[in-house]
């Protein structure tokens, strides 16, 4: 059975659990302090939309639309469990956010991803993202490193 993804809440135990993975690999290559993540609790705020990845009902991926002011999309939370990397799973979850930020007429999509994440920089730039420099309210630090993609 091919993996199948679909908008859920992050508030099942399962996501939790896949959130909590994500959380202590970025942990292993990024200092806390340079680690900008959204809770589960703020993932499910009115203004995020997350996708989640299950290969026969098992949570193997996830990211997230978080919505700005200015018609800015935050790509956020991105993460393939590496059982099923290799497998585009990140590819297809960037497409839905992509298309689900176009429909709502968003203009720009932005995210920032640690320093020491190649495969995620190929994924973004496969999807036809460009470094940037900082974005939002990010500080401008060694450990990050930024994308953006017009989508007018």
């Amino acid at each position: 059975m091919a993996v199948e993804i679909a908008v859920e809440t992050p508030l099942q135990d399962d996501v939790r659990a896949l959130v909590a993975e994500l959380n202590a690999a970025l942990l292993e290559l990024t200092p806390p302090e340079h680690c900008y993540h959204l809770t589960v609790e703020q993932m499910a705020g009115k203004d995020t939309t997350v996708f989640i990845a299950r290969d026969n009902g098992l949570a193997v991926g996830c990211g997230a639309l978080k919505r700005h002011d200015g018609a800015v999309g935050e790509v956020k939370r991105m993460y393939t469990r590496p059982s099923h990397r290799g497998r585009k799973i990140g590819a297809e979850i960037v497409g839905r956010v992509e298309a689900l930020a176009r429909q709502e007429g968003l203009r720009r999509l932005v995210l920032e991803t640690g320093d020491r994440h190649p495969a995620a920089w190929t994924v973004y730039e496969r999807a036809g993202f460009s470094r940037c420099g900082p974005v939002l309210d990010y500080p401008d630090s060694e450990w990050s490193v930024f994308y953006e993609k017009s989508l007018a």
